[in-house]
């Protein structure tokens, strides 16, 4: 029974994550790394690159602070439509990508209410960053918080409590008790934050418009490039994403045992 098991295991990561990455890999490299290298080097790729760092990066950092603050707000207090803004924090999850694009842009166009004072204040959100960064915050969020709410309630209180009572202000009970507590959860929820805001495709589509080098992220390229038979292109930046995600995960794998050891 246990060998059957790890078996499936392996034939399901086999099937549906190490042969079509493999095959990705396979094709980037077909031509030479002098081609991967020339199509990186294209204005229409570094340009998603680019997009696509600022935006992730934006979003990574916006997820941290709500993230950490509305998990403490779930596990510590009590209050009055509490398990709504939970229900709420899952919602991204359980909807899909293009329905949250269609729904910022009915709020944030600058033919909408609130957009079109927005955009008459000199903000344009849909059609431009800030409505790519919305998109992939809306979707991104639930993760940070689903991997910190776990632990903050693990934890405790007690602690912090026993802070309060010599003294220490809430600020200083948060960095010094909570932070370091809640520690590795944070730096795994960014990365699959981060994870999440890379390869976010549906939600920005919408948002973004997909000009090729004002509002094309990595993963719309990648669709645009594919589908105009720019295969190697298409490869070249779907590899650079995979990369990244799966460094990230590696790092933290690494970093955490070295951590706790001490």
């Amino acid at each position: 029974m246990k060998w059957g098991l790890r078996l499936f295991a392996i034939a399901y990561l086999t099937l549906l994550v190490a042969w079509p990455v493999a095959l990705v890999v396979r094709n980037t490299f077909s031509s030479g790394f002098g081609v991967v290298a020339q199509t990186l080097s294209s204005p229409q790729v570094t340009s998603a690159l680019r997009l696509t760092a600022i935006v992730a990066g934006i979003a990574v950092v916006i997820n941290l602070v709500f993230g950490v603050g509305i998990s403490l707000l779930l596990v510590r207090y009590r209050f009055p439509g509490r398990r709504i803004l939970s229900l709420l924090v899952d919602l991204p999850m359980s909807v899909s990508p293009v329905v949250v694009g269609l729904a910022l842009t009915l709020v944030y166009a600058k033919d909408a209410a609130l957009g079109g004072a927005l955009f008459h204040a000199g903000y344009r959100i849909i059609f431009a960053t800030p409505g790519m960064v919305l998109a992939t915050v809306f979707v991104s969020l639930p993760l940070m918080i689903r991997e910190l709410v776990p632990v903050v309630q693990e934890i405790g209180d007690d602690q912090e409590q026993a802070a309060n009572s010599l003294g220490a202000s809430g600020w200083q009970a948060f960095w010094r008790i909570t932070l370091p507590g809640i520690k590795w959860a944070v730096v795994y929820g960014v990365v699959l934050s981060l994870a999440r805001s890379l390869g976010e495709f549906g939600a920005v589509k919408v948002v973004s418009g997909n000009v090729s080098q004002l509002t094309q992220t990595a993963t719309l390229a990648v669709e645009e490039t594919y589908q105009n038979f720019d295969q190697q292109t298409a490869y070249t930046v779907a590899l650079l994403l995979t990369l990244a995600t799966v460094i990230s995960i590696i790092v933290v794998s690494i970093l955490r045992p070295k951590e706790t050891a001490k």
